[in-house]
């Protein structure tokens, strides 16, 4: 379960002033999903995870106008509501989702428990404007220790091929579960539906599971769609990291990269799941530690829509500080996510760039020298927790299979180590492992 800020509650539904949190940008910011506005702001919702100072446990806003520079904007619900605080007796709130509903209101799904129990709730507040205010309805999915398995926390909401609204929810216990939404009041279609278990882990690593998201993946001519589950894995102080799996139903069953089943508690716990996402350090750089809890944003391009990662992430220096990073999520020629090694730092996010075909993995424009992060790495052991490293590598073929890619996207970035606009890649190698990198020096000419 996700940790965060547990102070007293605040009184109002409406944002605080600007003035209480200055300088913030995305620092504290944990569990954050962001949305786009009609006007083009975006806007961030998330759990501050700063306890016993400002902002208090809540729903807090911040916004930005190019998804790099974000400005704080105050607290969407400061306070518990009063049917999910008398269920769970929770001091705050966590985890909220915020989505456009089919009659162009917003819905926000937030989230009331205790840490460590899955006495819990996931109440629905709906509002004209995504800067509030908020208005309160009904709890969608509540759970009791002792008498449920599941743990209704970490909201996440899906629509399928036939436009039906699904709820993805669930944090450690019995896993992750997803179930159908009412498609107008946006509550559950069948009153105490906990749903379809889709991932879950065994209690040798305490089922840590949480901070599912499903992103649907359109389908290709005659191909079928296909759903692309996240989740988080392990110790969100040290060894959280984000895996995925896919499916041609949103329930189900989720398969990695191994042809193993999201749900078989039966394999080594490690094996399951397709990591994506990990505790790393680029050549040069800063060690980002434990990241995790992602949603997954799409915006329009010029030539189209691009997906965005949206996740939180600890300093290797100190693992108590917090901020949430972007982060390009490209989608491979066999349908599989892969994320980019780069926050995202303003870059162009078209997929072809002037003269070249950014599908291409070899060409000149290739040749230089690469800044790889490799999954089959073995991890560095710290005092904070475990860190791969990316190394340096020349690449004078311009064919990125000589790096071992074997299913990968290439891709316009900067490169945080430099600042420079670059190139980078994601993907995965032939046994399926995460693969990435960025080219750090072209060559001359390239």
């Amino acid at each position: 379960m996700t940790t965060t800020s547990q102070g007293g509650a605040l009184p109002s539904t409406g944002p605080r002033p600007t003035t209480d949190a200055p300088g913030w940008s995305a620092r504290h910011a944990h569990d954050p999903t962001v949305v786009r506005a009609d006007d083009g702001t975006y806007v961030m919702f998330c759990t501050d995870a700063l306890a016993g100072g400002t902002p208090e446990a809540g729903v807090h806003v911040r916004t930005s106008t190019d998804l790099v520079t974000w400005t704080w904007h105050g607290t969407a619900l400061g306070s518990v509501p009063p049917e999910a605080r008398e269920w769970t007796g929770a001091p705050g709130l966590w985890a909220p989702e915020v989505v456009r509903w089919s009659d162009g209101r917003f819905h926000m799904y937030y989230s009331a428990s205790t840490f460590g129990s899955n006495t819990s709730a996931i109440g629905l507040a709906v509002a004209d404007d995504l800067l509030g205010p908020w208005e309160v309805r009904d709890v969608v999915v509540r759970t009791r220790a002792g008498q449920d398995t599941q743990n209704a926390i970490d909201a996440a909401v899906t629509w399928d091929a036939d436009g039906a609204p699904w709820f993805t929810y669930g944090s450690f216990f019995s896993g992750i579960h997803t179930l159908r939404l009412d498609p107008v009041t946006g509550l559950a279609a069948e009153p105490g539906d906990l749903g379809t278990c889709i991932a879950r882990r065994p209690d040798s690593v305490e089922a840590a599971v949480e901070g599912a998201f499903v992103v649907r993946r359109r389908g290709d001519g005659d191909g079928p769609d296909r759903y692309a589950l996240f989740v988080s894995y392990d110790s969100l102080f040290s060894t959280y990291n984000v895996r995925v799996a896919v499916s041609e139903h949103v329930t189900g069953p989720y398969v990695d990269r191994a042809g193993n089943v999201m749900t078989d508690v039966d394999l080594p716990p490690d094996e399951v799941g397709t990591r994506v996402l990990v505790g790393h350090r680029l050549t040069g750089g800063p060690t980002w530690l434990a990241p995790g809890h992602n949603s997954v944003l799409s915006i329009p391009t010029a030539t189209g829509t691009a997906d965005l990662m949206v996740h939180h992430v600890r300093s290797g220096d100190d693992a108590t500080q917090h901020t949430a990073q972007l982060r390009r999520v490209v989608w491979t020629r066999s349908g599989w996510p892969a994320v980019s090694p780069e926050p995202y730092a303003g870059e162009g996010l078209s997929p072809v760039a002037p003269g070249i075909d950014l599908g291409l993995t070899s060409g000149p424009h290739l040749i230089g020298t690469w800044d790889v992060l490799d999954l089959r790495s073995t991890p560095q052991v710290t005092a904070v927790g475990p860190v791969t490293a990316s190394q340096l590598v020349e690449l004078a073929s311009g064919d990125l299979t000589d790096l071992g890619a074997d299913d990968v996207v290439v891709f316009p970035s900067r490169d945080q180590v430099t600042g420079a606009d670059t190139l980078s890649f994601a993907g995965y190698t032939a046994d399926g492992t995460a693969l990435s990198g960025t080219l750090r020096t072209a060559a001359p000419g390239a």
